[in-house]
């Protein structure tokens, strides 16, 4: 599932000292569902084409790509993480990411290339300013609580 990699028009104000509130969430100030999911698709397409080694920790598709399902579950998980509705949840139960991470090894350039792969989808969604500061922040602090291995 190819994500239309085109930026999304942000509902963001001009000014840039955002952060966020219960009336102003980062799924509001993303775009909402659809941001979402294209956010978790562009993610994958980064993978997929920038780091090899992440890839391959997932279930791939016939081509080699980061599977349909995958996407879309992290899709849900976004969505959820950064405000919206808790369709992730709802679905597949409460996250529990070191648990579900648990199984793949997760050092220093697991959670490098992970983050890379989101800034090149933040980069390619056109995510910037305030919330990108946030994201970027928030995104690298549970990257590196999933570290469970040295190195």
């Amino acid at each position: 599932m190819s994500v239309d990699l085109k930026p999304l028009e942000l509902n963001a104000p001009a000014s840039d000292d955002w952060v966020p509130s219960l009336e102003d969430t980062p799924y509001q100030r993303l775009g909402g569902a659809e941001a979402a999911m294209a956010l978790a698709g562009a993610f994958y397409d980064a993978m997929d084409a920038h780091e090899p080694a992440l890839a391959k920790l997932h279930e791939l598709d016939a081509e080699g790509r980061v599977n349909p399902g995958t996407r879309e579950r992290f899709g849900l998980f976004l969505m959820g993480w950064l405000g919206g509705p808790q369709h992730y949840a709802e679905r597949h139960g409460h996250p529990r990411l070191r648990m579900r991470h648990g199984h793949v090894p997760v050092d220093l350039s697991m959670r490098d290339a992970w983050l890379r792969a989101m800034q090149r989808a933040m980069d390619a969604r056109g995510v910037t300013g305030g919330l990108r500061r946030f994201l970027d922040e928030r995104f690298a602090q549970v990257a590196d609580f999933l570290r469970n291995t040295e190195g």
